[in-house]
């Protein structure tokens, strides 16, 4: 028994030992969260320094963050790069930077140096001192001095920044780049982005500078033509089509709609037009064509862009029952009263069967469960009825299911 009791006394000892060792021992600050413990008042503190942040009370925000700092505990980085950026709002810009070197020294690890690296640089342009992307190693935060150089020296700027696009940067890295390239209007800038468009350099990078000529349209548009005239490669060409739809030229998509001899291009071209709305052009290629296909797509592009008139006269007039039902379709995707009326005019005038099929799909596509009510109502040809109940079935709306009782009662 007293064997017993000093072995549990030296067990004891031993453990208390190691517990008092364990609390002299650092903190790991860059421990996952988790498995920190704040010190006391930490978290407190750190959450009252945040709070006047986000209320714009920097002078406090500084002072709180300081305070958190000084704890040496989980929140210490980032309470030193939440000081650097309180101290620069207020424009104490040497303290930020000093402040930044702290957290630098001090935490080599922290997941705020990237953020506090770009602070600096922020803070340094703010005191005339332009940022030198060749001194930085990281390379997003080289970028990140590219994009502040581009702002105040773009001239300097845009051989740095081809430099970065020839290199062994990632695909995500060398798209971000190319983005800052295309936020200049210097024609340097534009000249370069011109070039990539036109694969001449960097051609992994080429379809995305078509789509950034795109968004800046204009005189861009010029380029973008010639991208297409002089390239071979069909999904270049419809990267083209693609850019020149956003940038809202129908002319030229219309021009390459009539002249372009690929049908997959010309299919392509048509349905930019679609999404521009170019109704007049349309109608005017639907006119001037003999293809099926092409009419096919063309009607879509009709019901694409909301072209009901066209598409209601082709629905009514047009002999091709293939072509027929695909405006029927389009009216289906269209949607709306005006389309739903044609609709229903077309199933009453029209004796054939399957076009009245499609025009029951039509109404089921837009929902409109009241118009297939009717039609049901009177319908007395067995297999169009089951057609009509069926749509009506799996629709959910009150007026269909009050009609599918009446159907059961009888």
């Amino acid at each position: 028994m007293k064997l017993l009791t000093i072995f549990i006394y030296f067990i004891t000892l031993v453990l208390s030992h190691a517990l008092v060792a364990a609390q002299q021992l650092p903190i790991n600050d860059f421990a996952p969260q988790s498995t920190e413990k704040a010190k006391p008042g930490e978290e407190e503190a750190y959450s009252a320094a945040q709070q006047k942040l986000n209320a714009n009370q920097f002078a406090a925000a500084a002072s709180g963050f300081d305070q958190v700092a000084r704890m040496a505990g989980r929140h210490a980085d980032g309470a030193l790069y939440w000081k650097a950026y309180s101290q620069s709002k207020l424009g104490q810009r040497s303290e930020a930077l000093s402040t930044i070197a702290v957290l630098r020294k001090g935490y080599p690890q922290s997941r705020y140096l990237k953020e506090a690296a770009a602070l600096e640089i922020e803070v340094k342009q703010s005191m005339g001192v332009a940022p030198n992307p060749d001194a930085v190693a990281d390379e997003e935060i080289k970028l990140e001095a590219l994009r502040s150089l581009m702002n105040s020296d773009d001239e300097r700027a845009i051989p740095i920044l081809e430099k970065f696009l020839s290199g062994n940067s990632s695909p995500k890295l060398k798209d971000r780049a190319l983005f800052v390239l295309s936020q200049s209007s210097s024609p340097k800038a534009q000249e370069l982005l011109g070039k990539i468009a036109v694969g001449q350099d960097h051609p992994e990078l080429q379809t995305k500078a078509i789509h950034y000529l795109g968004i800046e349209g204009g005189r861009a548009n010029q380029t973008l033509a010639s991208v297409y005239s002089n390239s071979k490669d069909p999904e270049i060409k419809k990267s083209v089509l693609h850019a020149l739809m956003v940038s809202g030229d129908k002319d030229r998509v219309y021009a390459i709609a009539r002249q372009e001899p690929s049908t997959d291009l010309k299919l392509e071209a048509i349905h930019q037009l679609g999404v521009m709305g170019a109704h007049e052009e349309l109608h005017q290629l639907y006119k001037e064509s003999n293809n099926r296909q092409i009419k096919q797509e063309l009607l879509h592009s009709m019901a694409i862009g909301g072209d009901i008139p066209s598409l209601i006269d082709v629905a009514k007039t047009e002999t091709d029952p293939e072509i027929r039902k695909s405006a029927i379709r389009g009216l289906g995707i269209s949607g709306g009263r005006e389309s739903a009326a044609a609709l229903v005019s077309i199933y009453q005038s029209n004796a054939d069967k399957e076009t009245k099929i499609e025009t029951i799909h039509s109404l089921f596509i837009q929902g409109d469960a009241h118009d297939l009510v009717t039609l049901a109502k009177a319908e007395t040809d067995p297999e169009l009825k089951k057609e009509l109940v069926h749509r009506i079935s799996i629709m959910g709306s009150k007026e269909g299911n009050e009609y599918l009782m009446e159907l059961l009662n009888k």
